[in-house]
């Protein structure tokens, strides 16, 4: 879904920004539910940095660096898409 929205238009749009950063939230939202130990094993030490971008998503929406989620969508989707697999795959082996 999120590549989706960037599809639509870039990250200049207003709203493709917005959706884009609440997706990206809710991604890592949901992977917090993961046991910890799945967490751990499949992402090793990357979560503490995942949780803090969601929070800075989710806590700090008022005002958030356009730079800083050009980057994560630039530099670290396709990275994050794997982990949702290799999480996915961890949790239901069946998944993968």
């Amino acid at each position: 879904m999120l590549r989706a929205h960037l599809e639509r238009h870039d990250l200049d749009d207003g709203t493709v920004f917005d959706a884009v950063a609440m997706r990206l939230a809710a991604a890592i939202e949901a992977i917090s539910a993961i046991d910890e130990d799945t967490r751990a094993d499949v992402l090793g030490d990357v979560w503490p940095a995942m949780w803090s971008v969601r929070n800075r998503l989710a806590h700090g929406y008022t005002y958030l660096n356009r730079t800083i989620v050009s980057a994560t969508v630039e530099n670290d989707l396709d990275d994050f898409e794997q982990a949702l697999d290799d999480l996915a795959a961890a949790v239901d082996p069946s998944a993968g």
